[in-house]
């Protein structure tokens, strides 16, 4: 069982996440590698937008192979290297997570393992038994 909290004596979260997650009980934990921009086919759109939406599509398939989706996120972690991107991403994540609220950490890095590469997302996951 995951339950989502924002706790009094903790800030109230500036976009749509949680400040903590509690995982209890028997279950499946899936820690999941940075996803970048990069299709399937190894294409990296040029721009942000595009990357940040197939940065989220490769997460949610590697979350699909494993029987979970956006609703067993625990945590994510966000690398941008341009913060003009936080907006199109708190978008984008809000659609593409359809309604979860994770935990969340966002960084705005001087860059990512290739130059290609504008965004990067990390994920855990947990499916209750």
């Amino acid at each position: 069982m995951i339950t989502f909290s924002n706790p009094p004596g903790a800030p109230v979260p500036a976009s749509r996440y949680s400040q903590a997650a509690l995982v209890e009980g028997p279950g499946k934990r899936l820690v999941v590698s940075g996803q970048v921009g990069m299709a399937p086919d190894g294409q990296v759109p040029a721009e942000g937008k595009a990357q940040i939406r197939q940065a989220l599509a490769n997460l949610k398939a590697v979350l699909a192979a494993h029987g979970m989706g956006p609703a067993h996120l625990v945590k994510i972690t966000v690398f941008l290297t341009d913060s003009s991107l936080v907006a199109p991403w708190r978008s984008l994540r809000d659609e593409a997570l359809e309604g979860a609220a994770p935990t969340s950490t966002l960084l705005i890095v001087a860059g990512l393992a290739s130059p290609r590469f504008l965004v990067e997302v990390e994920a855990e996951a947990f499916l209750s038994a």
